[in-house]
């Protein structure tokens, strides 16, 4: 049955391929981006061409008018298809595209609802892997979905008076509620978890190397933030704070929740990490000062408040310096489209 299985996958790509070798480049349609994505995207279940995928990345960068023919191939290649194997290369292909630093990315909002056609199983191992590639899907088009609307706002606030005390503050209330936002997404990255061991293959070894990198990224991003916010809100008081407290509460646990996903990772054989450096915890008594502020019990000196800063944010920029001089913490799928620091194309702006 496997061998048949197999054979029927390398059969449906070879015809695909030459389908697309028989193509006339036109405005619609490129043959060579269709070769690379098909490539990307084999029904092969062992293995993942990432010098495909590479060309794939090649071409979103070279204009967005490529990564439109790129992204049209993926989502039909995609939709026409039951196969795990091609879905879950796809989200991983589609998760790397996400990375590449082109302004086009910016306008594609959430994905196709239809872009998962995924044969109910009642095997329980295969069903583990759809349930995997269905939290997988619903991150990436949270994702994108949080990528466009956060582009719009930026440009909003590209025409805003800065200087003004009253829009100072609305922005940084802003900057709050996207903190929330980014603590959403880290949910829904923690969620992206095989059910059992049984469900652990090669693909979604490679899927959970890619998820991984997106954690450092994102909850790096929360505790840096959360630090610099600090810096505003203690001069400012009660008001904020409130608004602060629970976001704070909430990155502790979170902390807490990604450390025990690195041991799950760690447990099921991701090689990753192996490097990964302990998590920095949002420190109890940050949270218990703001919880003071609130009341009234605590005012701080300004001197005070850069300390608090550095508790949150010293630990993870040692963390960044080890990323940078450790490129074994990227996965091959994205190394070459990330860059530390670089925005989503601009997640957030503190």
């Amino acid at each position: 049955m496997k061998l048949w299985k197999r054979a029927s996958g390398v059969r449906k790509d070879r015809t695909s391929l030459l389908r697309a070798n028989l193509t006339s480049r036109s405005m619609l349609r490129n043959p060579s981006i269709e070769i690379a994505v098909i490539k990307a995207t084999s029904h092969d279940e062992s293995i993942v061409d990432y010098r495909a995928t590479q060309h794939v990345f090649t071409w979103v960068r070279i204009s967005d008018e490529c990564l439109y023919h790129v992204l049209w191939v993926l989502f039909r290649r995609m939709k026409r298809t039951h196969n795990w194997a091609v879905l879950l290369k796809g989200l991983m292909l589609l998760h790397g595209v996400f990375s590449c630093k082109v302004p086009g990315i910016q306008q594609i909002g959430q994905l196709p609802s239809d872009l998962l056609n995924l044969k109910e199983n009642l095997k329980e191992k295969r069903g583990n892997v759809n349930a995997f590639i269905h939290a997988y899907y619903a991150f990436l088009d949270q994702k994108s979905a949080f990528i466009s609307l956060h582009s719009q706002e930026q440009i909003k606030r590209t025409l805003g008076d800065e200087t003004n005390e009253e829009q100072k503050r609305m922005l940084m209330i802003q900057d709050l509620i996207w903190l929330q936002k980014l603590q959403g997404l880290l949910d829904s990255l923690l969620r992206i978890q095989p059910k059992s061991s049984q469900t652990v293959n090669v693909l979604v070894l490679e899927a959970i190397d890619c998820i991984m990198i997106e954690i450092y990224d994102i909850y790096s991003r929360i505790s840096i933030g959360i630090g610099t916010l600090l810096m505003k809100i203690y001069p400012v008081g009660k008001n904020d704070a409130v608004i602060a407290l629970p976001i704070l509460q909430k990155a502790k646990a979170q902390g807490e929740e990604v450390s025990m996903f690195f041991e799950f990772c760690r447990d099921i054989g991701v090689g990753n990490t192996s490097e990964c450096p302990k998590m920095a915890l949002i420190p109890d008594e940050v949270i218990q000062e703001l919880k003071d502020i609130i009341s009234g019990d605590l005012k701080f000196p300004k001197e005070e408040v850069k300390s608090v800063k550095g508790v949150i944010t010293d630990d993870w920029e040692v963390f960044e310096e080890q990323k940078k001089s450790n490129p074994a913490l990227i996965s091959r799928l994205v190394k070459n489209n990330t860059r530390l620091h670089d925005p989503l194309p601009d997640l957030i702006s503190l």
